[in-house]
């Protein structure tokens, strides 16, 4: 697998990125909360995950669930984590990757920008899984948008990772991230590990690369730059 660990890009619009830590703390509070407080785990999962066959009717959860409207599962959903791995392994990547998306759009679009990729993350389940009664749950919608995004920004970008077994590798975010994108692919279309969201990691996946060009600040040095190049062939 891949895991990043460092990218050492300077923040250039902000000094400090609300939004990512924010979402990382959100989603710390609601795992603790999970662990260790009156409702327990299970509760918040169906209480907050997103269920397909409830999301499209097909199906009822018993009374007092899920705590929200069900439409609004696609978005509480995001926030929730079955286990210290999932939640480390989802605020590592947005922590690597997060502060360098949300410098290029600024805090409000950075965080309207991580909830669109979750939902579109989760309807992209649901959809493919249109009849399951398994609860999504997980940030990892929201970034592997982030992902896409910053795969777009910062391509040439050198990242430290670890691969595999746990090798570190300092390698070009396009070859990291290519690497990561092709396993998504490949477990989501050969049905590697049913209890993984693959086309959710897809779907937000699809839905960041397509945002990025409405979310980030114009004046964004790099896009503007490829834009010029353009321009200029064009003419």
């Amino acid at each position: 697998m891949f895991l990043p660990l460092h990218d050492g890009v300077p923040l250039k619009n902000m000094r400090i990125p609300v939004m990512t830590r924010l979402v990382i703390g959100i989603c710390i509070a609601v795992y603790l909360f999970s662990r260790f407080g009156s409702l327990g785990n299970d509760a918040m999962v169906a209480g907050l995950g997103l269920l397909p066959s409830v999301l499209f009717g097909h199906e009822i959860l018993p009374g007092g669930y899920p705590f929200l409207p069900v439409l609004l599962t696609p978005i509480s959903s995001i926030f929730v984590h079955i286990s210290l791995m999932h939640l480390g392994g989802n605020m590592l990547f947005l922590w690597v990757f997060g502060d360098n998306v949300e410098d290029a759009m600024g805090h409000v679009r950075f965080l309207i920008f991580f909830i669109l990729c979750g939902v579109a993350a989760g309807l992209t389940h649901a959809y493919m899984n249109a009849t399951s009664y398994r609860p999504l749950i997980g940030a990892s919608g929201g970034v592997s948008g982030v992902v896409a995004a910053y795969l777009i920004l910062y391509p040439r970008v050198r990242i430290w990772a670890l691969f595999w077994v746990g090798i570190p590798l300092h390698v070009p975010a396009f070859g990291a991230i290519g690497f990561w994108i092709a396993l998504q692919i490949g477990a989501a279309f050969f049905g590697i590990d049913e209890s993984v969201g693959w086309f959710a990691h897809l779907g937000g996946f699809v839905t960041g690369a397509l945002l990025v060009p409405l979310m980030r600040h114009r004046h964004d040095p790099i896009l503007a730059r490829l834009e010029a190049r353009e321009l200029s062939v064009s003419r």
